[in-house]
């Protein structure tokens, strides 16, 4: 075979090479389908609606179809989005729950991947790709192209009615108040796609859910300055005429309804403050409960513009409902903690039960709630463990940062303390620890597994997700599962030599003994405020408080309703609640808005939104019990082929058992090296990397603080391992919580 087109993640390598080309047909098919809709899409929603063409566009279809004004805003603005992401399903279901990939052709001129690699490293956005800064740029010039179009409308508007002078200025300010709202709308189409944890679309383009947030908080801080104006424009012309408090409270059935908009307004200005960054760092709590003012401001949204113009935003709402109400099933069942262990850092680490036939990647991180502490307060976690370290568990390594992480080290604590003097302590008054996990979500793909080289860089608990993907390269060394990477530096940036502990967290040895024979692993650990080693350091990662095994609630494994799972009950819940909720409304519009001359825009608004509730709840909510169903049936057929002890835990090999004890002290030093007082120095590492790995394919991962992600991606853009290498593939990924 080809050195440059060495497969991965093949699931099956005897597969037909018919099948495969049928297989790569269809999904082409559907990239350039989807493609040639969402650029469709893009056009007339960027630059042709805000010109008189787009208006005289939606007259024409509503006057020539039977959908009406309703059915054509919606079929222009909503569908596109909703067609995409049904395809998406389907290809997604076709790709198969594994990916292939392959090594592409060396190339003597450098390339890089849009999704990527760092453009900006400072300035307001952070670090940005290549591809972010693209979608920036278009939507600065979407921004400019629609002020200047909308301006030169409102002036021929002007012209048109011959306005009385002294009314001028009055007209120009409602009219242009109109334009920055329709503006809003038009961003808002897209502000609640990026936080649709399980979406389709966020995996059809392999953007996990953390990294897209930043996506909604440029959209929010858009989308609200433009409503903001537009609620000013109105405030400022009700003053001048002497009407705003008759007009602030006025409720119009036929029109829009000025008090459910400022409401509204009210609502999203409360969730825009709370949310800055400031507020959100000091008061997470205050943020965390302000933003679920989103029902309030999407609901009086609707009763303000009515059903013709909340057509232009319900597909991105639609699509969030759906995640929402998965979330929402998912995490109403309670997880068992298997066990919970607290290391000298600070630091604790939970085993979490979970279906064998549940699938994730490493990189993935799962949202968790602690009801002893807190039945609103849900936290993300980067899971530590690989998906090949057994089929019934998820491990968490979480920093006690904050006061929700120091109220779960107590409670900890308390159950530690109560399993040493059990004989005391009834059964009433016994601590627990109730759980209720959301997630795994993370990338579509491991596309760690794509490189041949890896430098990941970790900052205090950022090193988290590298166990996971250590954890993952090394179990599919072990077992000669297809696996590209064949170097891995890890460079680690910790505070105090009392982090090292953490390292326990993983037993690299243990997983693949005689490792270095398969992986060239290096792993550089800078103390950066200890000038010298304590005298303890030495042993320091093999301190490990005893683990706590919590007792058992009357809980379970997790639970397999999450958007990142099953591809074929996910796309079922998707197209089956879109087809459900596309029939109810056209049901409604026939048997009741028509038949009973519904003219009311605010009522009809309440009705539209209802409608998209009710069809997630029944049609949404049928899938949802026959996918619960079926992952129990497979959950248990799965348990039964593996061996599983009285509490859980899965029962190892005698083989793995047995060189479980082959790990020695001179094999961890000798892939490790501690230096204290001072810092990374990413020119320097990256230079030696020039020399030693030479033009090969390169992956770089950055997980911890934004200090962190900026000096790597600054590195990565200037140095010459870019300009020299054949074929330079870095991928920079902030994955880091604020905890």
């Amino acid at each position: 075979m080809d050195d440059h087109k060495t497969p991965l993640l093949s699931k099956d390598s005897s597969s037909s090479s018919s099948s495969s080309v049928v297989t790569s047909s269809l999904k082409w098919i559907l990239k350039v389908v989807m493609s040639m809709i969402f650029v469709t899409w893009i056009v007339f929603l960027m630059i042709l609606y805000p010109e008189q063409l787009g208006d005289d566009f939606l007259t024409l279809v509503a006057s020539k179809t039977f959908l009406g004004t309703t059915g054509s805003m919606f079929l222009i603005f909503s569908g596109p989005i909703l067609v995409i992401a049904v395809l998406a399903s389907l290809y997604l279901i076709i790709s198969g729950e594994d990916k292939v990939f392959t090594k592409n052709k060396i190339s003597k001129f450098p390339r890089f991947r849009l999704w990527t690699f760092p453009v900006l490293v400072d300035g307001p956005f952070g670090v940005v790709s290549a591809a972010e800064f693209l979608g920036i740029m278009v939507f600065s010039v979407f921004f400019l192209w629609a002020i200047y179009a909308y301006t030169l409308r409102n002036l021929d508007l002007l012209e048109r009615f011959h306005v009385l002078p002294k009314n001028r200025s009055i007209l120009l300010l409602e009219v242009t108040g109109l334009r920055l709202g329709v503006i809003g709308l038009l961003c808002m189409v897209f502000l609640f796609l990026p936080i649709s944890r399980g979406s389709i679309l966020l995996r059809l383009i392999d953007i996990p859910f953390e990294h897209a947030t930043r996506y909604h908080v440029w959209l929010g801080h858009i989308t609200m300055a433009f409503f903001s104006l537009h609620g000013l424009c109105y405030v400022v012309g009700w003053t001048i005429q002497g009407r705003l408090l008759e007009l602030v409270f006025s409720w119009n059935a036929i029109g829009i309804a000025v008090l459910p908009g400022v409401i509204s307004l009210v609502a999203g200005l409360l969730m825009w403050v709370t949310s800055l960054h400031t507020v959100r760092k000091n008061y997470f709590e205050l943020f965390f409960y302000t933003h679920q003012l989103y029902i309030v401001f999407v609901v009086f949204l609707a009763l303000h513009v009515g059903d013709y113009l909340f057509s232009i935003v319900a597909g991105g709402i639609f699509l969030f409902i759906l995640d929402r109400f998965l979330r929402f099933c998912q995490s109403r069942r309670i997880v068992d903690v298997i066990s919970a262990k607290s290391l000298p850092c600070g630091t604790l680490e939970l085993v979490l039960s979970k279906p064998p036939n549940m699938r994730y990647n490493a990189l993935s991180f799962i949202f968790l709630q602690v009801r002893e502490l807190s039945w609103l307060q849900w936290h993300p976690f980067s899971v530590s463990s690989s998906p090949l370290d057994g089929n019934h568990h998820v491990a968490v390594l979480i920093k006690v940062l904050g006061g929700w992480t120091a109220k779960l080290r107590d409670q900890l604590t308390n159950l530690s303390e109560a399993e040493n003097q059990d004989q005391l302590i009834s059964p009433e008054s016994y601590p627990k620890i109730t759980t209720c996990v959301e997630g795994p979500y993370g990338h579509e793909s491991p596309y760690h597994l794509a490189y041949e080289n890896l430098v990941l860089v970790a900052g205090g608990i950022g090193i988290t997700p590298f166990f996971a993907i250590l954890s993952d390269i090394l179990h599919r060394k072990r077992d000669g599962k297809a696996c590209l990477p064949s170097k891995v530096l890890l460079v680690w940036a910790i505070k105090n030599s009392d982090e090292l502990s953490l390292l326990s967290a993983i037993d690299i040895p243990s997983i693949c003994p005689f490792f270095s024979k398969k992986l060239n692993l290096e792993i550089h650990i800078y103390v950066t405020r200890q000038s010298e080693p304590r005298l303890e350091d030495g042993m320091v990662h093999k301190v490990v408080h005893p683990s706590v095994k919590p007792p058992r609630t009357n809980g379970c494994s997790m639970s397999v309703l999450v958007g990142t799972g099953d591809n074929i009950w996910s796309g079922l819940y998707l197209i089956v609640s879109t087809i459900g909720f596309i029939a109810m409304i056209t049901l409604l519009d026939i048997f009741y808005i028509k038949k009973y001359n519904i003219t009311t825009w605010w009522y009809k608004g309440l009705l539209f939104v209802v409608c998209m509730v009710a069809s997630v709840l029944i049609f949404g909510g049928l899938v949802v019990v026959f996918w619960h169903r079926w992952g129990h049936k497979t959950g248990e057929v799965e348990a039964n082929g593996n061996k599983v002890d009285l509490n859980g835990e899965e029962t190892y090999n005698s083989s793995a058992a047995e060189l479980k004890g082959l790990a020695t002290e001179e094999d961890v030093q000798s892939y490790t090296t501690i230096l204290y007082g001072t810092r990374p120095n990413f020119r320097e590492i990256f230079e030696s990397l020039n020399g030693k790995w030479g033009s090969a394919d390169v992956g770089v991962i950055v997980c911890g603080p934004a200090t962190l992600q900026t000096t790597v991606a600054k590195e990565i853009r200037s140095h010459s391992i870019w300009r020299s290498a054949n074929h330079p593939l870095f991928h920079f990924n902030s994955h880091s919580f604020d905890l």
